[in-house]
């Protein structure tokens, strides 16, 4: 075994995963749900005396997993929290910590892919109208639902990445950077918001008051508030890259088109949304919302 073995617990191997993954430069969002994950598996072998990556067996892990189910987690819950510890221990087979992948026997329950949320044509329209009084959320709103970027990206958005007719996409993660078009209703709304754009020390687009980058959780819930100001149920800002998806794709728009917009690596990925839709005749113009 060797000496690293001997020496490193539990706490320091996480510490030492927290911060491979932050060299891989995954989002902050990525590394926070595996280290709210495995901080939690910590604590629970910890309660049961296990100190050591290498005292963790697997049966350790199936009870963990059975403490889950009693405490009324879902099945997809359990798995990512499975995917995390798999991530975890595979990253320190590789380094040397351990000789054997503990979570490598582990049953992951099953789970089906839900629906996406795919805002109908009132719905949307709802939202447009009631973000109007608002000219920055109205302009995320609007870059969102006509070019169906991530929300990542479009918080990564800087004015250099503004063109005449397009939006440059910069690389992030694992993720290729792509140049997406910016139809008129976009484009005018983004021009509403850059007249009265706050002055500020960064290059953001979207900014605060204080001159702030717009962070993405803000986003998030300025974008659930003004949905239920506007009636429209249970969305989030990921179901306005679903419409643009689902939308393009039922108005005849070619499937490795929308998928090499939205930046899908697969098409396959794109391909599940066929199932909610019914494509009309393939199309080569990009349709308004």
């Amino acid at each position: 075994m060797a000496e690293e073995q001997k020496i490193i617990n539990l706490q320091e191997s996480l510490k030492k995963f927290v911060d491979h993954l932050r060299e891989l430069k995954r989002s902050e969002n990525t590394v926070l749900a595996y280290e709210t994950d495995l901080k939690q598996l910590v604590e629970l072998l910890e309660k049961r005396g296990v100190n050591h990556p290498t005292a963790v067996n697997l049966e350790e892990l199936n009870q963990i997993k059975d403490h889950y189910f009693k405490q009324g987690y879902t099945n997809k819950s359990v798995s990512r929290k499975l995917n995390s510890y798999r991530a975890f221990f595979t990253f320190l087979v590789d380094q040397k910590i351990i000789d054997k992948d503990p979570s490598a026997g582990i049953e992951y329950p099953k789970t089906e892919l839900g629906a996406p949320r795919i805002l109908s044509k009132m719905e949307y329209r709802a939202l447009r109208d009631t973000c109007r009084t608002d000219p920055r959320i109205s302009a995320i709103v609007e870059i969102l639902l006509q070019t169906g970027i991530r929300i990542s990206e479009l918080a990564n958005l800087r004015l250099a990445d503004i063109k005449e007719d397009s939006l440059s996409i910069r690389p992030q993660y694992s993720q290729p950077g792509r140049t997406v078009p910016l139809n008129k209703v976009a484009q005018q709304a983004l021009e509403r918001y850059l007249a009265k754009r706050p002055k500020g020390k960064v290059d953001n687009v979207f900014i605060t008051s204080r001159g702030k980058a717009f962070l993405i959780r803000n986003i998030r819930e300025s974008i659930k508030r003004f949905s239920e100001a506007a009636g429209v149920k249970d969305a989030s800002v990921n179901d306005l890259r679903h419409t643009f998806i689902a939308h393009h794709l039922e108005a005849g728009t070619p499937l490795p088109t929308v998928a090499k917009l939205v930046g899908h690596k697969r098409v396959s990925t794109t391909e599940r949304y066929l199932q909610y839709v019914q494509p009309a005749k393939e199309v080569e113009k990009l349709e308004e919302l």
